[in-house]
């Protein structure tokens, strides 16, 4: 028989449990877990590596001093001349014809000054004795110095002919490589045409064709590395030589010509050349990719702020790169810049940072 006591303490115990089950324990909030670094500007300076290659410091234009049908080449593209070798000859019949001409001339005019002469002498014997008048003796003297006078002239005449046909051949000014060639045999061409090109031997230069917008800031080391593009390995050193005034309305680009200081073995003019520079430094910082979002339409990070909250902040890219972005405005050091676990943030909410990945680091090109 139960005991009436005991089933009202038994009733009291179980509502005192239904009671307690019905009252809800308060959930705790939670945060997401981002990782941020923070960050400190350094200098950065941005590498560009170019292609170009090995021309030679001198370059001729060589062509005939006279016109003409060119009847002999000696040479062609890529041949090792020396200086005085015949590269060309053009047919020598109409300026033969003219020496030939210019020859018979100062043979009658040495006739005439002979002849002259001989009146000349005459005339100084008979007028002491009265044999002559003073205007005859005048006029022998002045015929025997006008013969004379036609005689250099056609001497001169000669002379020019004699060089013109010499002319005819084309000869190296000095030892080099042909690179070039704008003629053939049979083809008459004109004076001052352009037949071959000679590239000088001596020193050497590696030409590159460079947009404008990377010559705007002067490079922090003058030295340029320089390697074979088929063949890394072999390197050799120079110094920016020239850079032409004029951008070319072709490609839209300058020349740039880098002075070697050495030329090793295995490159040799034509070869294919690249060479890597760097820029003036600024400071600016360096995040990896998943740090960077858009703020509507301009690029942003999100920051955690001295509450420990996410706030959006557009920032200017500078620069992208593999894997990272340079931002080049809108950060300062020290700021926590959130790289992983933003993708689900808004403003002024509140954050879990994960300590084990968070460090202090100092982002910055390295030499």
């Amino acid at each position: 028989m139960v005991v009436p006591g005991f089933k009202v303490v038994m009733a009291l115990s179980v509502v005192t449990l239904l009671t307690a089950c019905d009252q809800k324990k308060p959930v705790q909030e939670y945060l997401p877990r981002v990782f941020v670094q923070v960050v400190k500007q350094a200098d950065y300076a941005a590498p560009v590596t170019l292609t170009g290659d090995i021309q030679a410091r001198i370059q001729t234009e060589l062509s005939f001093r006279v016109g003409g049908k060119i009847i002999q080449r000696s040479v062609d593209v890529g041949d090792r001349v020396t200086a005085k070798q015949v590269l060309a000859r053009l047919d020598p019949k109409d300026l033969q014809s003219n020496v030939d001409s210019a020859q018979a001339q100062v043979a009658a005019e040495q006739a005439r000054v002979k002849q002259n002469a001989a009146a000349f002498v005459r005339q100084q014997k008979l007028l002491p004795k009265g044999y002559t008048s003073q205007s005859e003796y005048d006029s022998a003297q002045a015929a025997l110095n006008s013969s004379q006078s036609a005689l250099s002239a056609a001497q001169a005449q000669l002379a020019n002919a004699k060089d013109q046909l010499s002319y005819t051949a084309l000869i190296a000014d000095a030892p080099g490589i042909i690179t070039e060639r704008q003629a053939e045999v049979g083809q008459v061409v004109q004076a001052t045409m352009p037949i071959f090109s000679l590239a000088r031997d001596g020193d050497r230069d590696a030409v590159f064709n460079v947009y404008e917008s990377l010559l705007a800031e002067k490079p922090s080391d003058d030295t340029i590395v320089l390697s074979l593009l088929d063949n890394p390995a072999i390197k050799t050193t120079g110094t920016v030589r020239e850079i032409t005034p004029a951008v070319s309305a072709q490609s839209g680009t300058v020349q740039v010509k880098v002075g070697l200081n050495s030329l090793p073995d295995g490159m040799q003019l034509g070869s294919v050349v690249s060479a890597t520079a760097r820029g003036s430094g600024k400071s600016v910082i360096e995040l990896p990719w998943s740090a960077l979002t858009k703020n509507i339409s301009e690029p942003a990070v999100w920051i955690v702020d001295d509450k420990g909250k996410a706030q959006l902040h557009s920032v200017t890219v500078g620069r992208y790169l593999t894997g990272k972005v340079i931002i080049s405005g809108g950060l300062k050091d020290g700021d926590k810049v959130i790289i992983a676990g933003g993708q689900l943030l808004h403003p002024d909410m509140e954050v879990e940072i994960a300590e084990d990945t968070y460090k202090d680091l100092t982002w910055g090109a390295k030499p």
